[in-house]
């Protein structure tokens, strides 16, 4: 054999091995935001089963706003619906838009359901309200920062996937598309500051 046949195979075997280390990347960063996704799901399933327990403790208290607890209880079932369509396919761009959609529906509903509680202060006072309320709130702040680190491990997935020569060489390794982030409606207003007025 050649030095010019010696060369040439020591090339094939370097371009051969650079392919395989952009798809071991893809791979591995297709696995972070799906990762990143599934802790999303386990604080979603958390705050979805403690509102149950919101509604019924509600309940003894607030027999006239039957119409509230029902809108809070569709609204979960909404957004566990689309937790688990998003859940089946992480990174998909409709699935990401129907989980948002039903998790902007529910914080809408138990956005009414805290106004309507202000007119209880009996059931403001009751420890179990408080103590749910309390488990409700960090789980919100938990998903704030499942979604946050969801939307990092897909920009970065996404950033690689878009990037030569991993765009070329993604669609035949089977990463055709980007991945989904996950927005909410507010997000607009998230990055506005508060306006302060006197």
């Amino acid at each position: 054999m050649s030095i010019t046949g010696i060369v040439l195979l020591i090339a094939l075997a370097a371009l051969l091995f650079y392919g395989v280390a952009i798809y071991n990347r893809l791979v591995a960063l297709a696995n972070r935001y799906r990762n990143a996704f599934a802790q999303i799901e386990v604080q979603l399933k958390r705050r979805h089963e403690l509102i149950p327990n919101l509604v019924e403790t509600a309940k003894a208290y607030m027999r006239h706003e039957r119409e509230t607890l029902e809108a809070v209880t569709v609204a979960r079932n909404q957004a566990m619906s689309g937790l688990q369509s998003a859940s089946a396919r992480p990174g998909d761009a409709s699935a990401m838009a129907a989980l948002a959609d039903g998790e902007q529906a529910l914080g809408a509903a138990l956005g009414r359901l805290n106004l309507v509680m202000e007119a209880y202060p009996e059931l403001q006072a009751s420890g179990n309200m408080q103590q749910l309320s309390e488990e409700l709130t960090s789980t919100e702040n938990r998903v704030a920062f499942a979604r946050q680190a969801y939307n990092d491990a897909v920009m970065r997935y996404n950033t690689y996937r878009q990037s030569f020569p991993p765009v070329v060489l993604a669609p035949s390794f089977g990463h055709k598309e980007d991945a989904a982030l996950l927005s909410f409606e507010d997000s607009a207003a998230i990055q506005q500051a508060p306006q302060v007025a006197f």
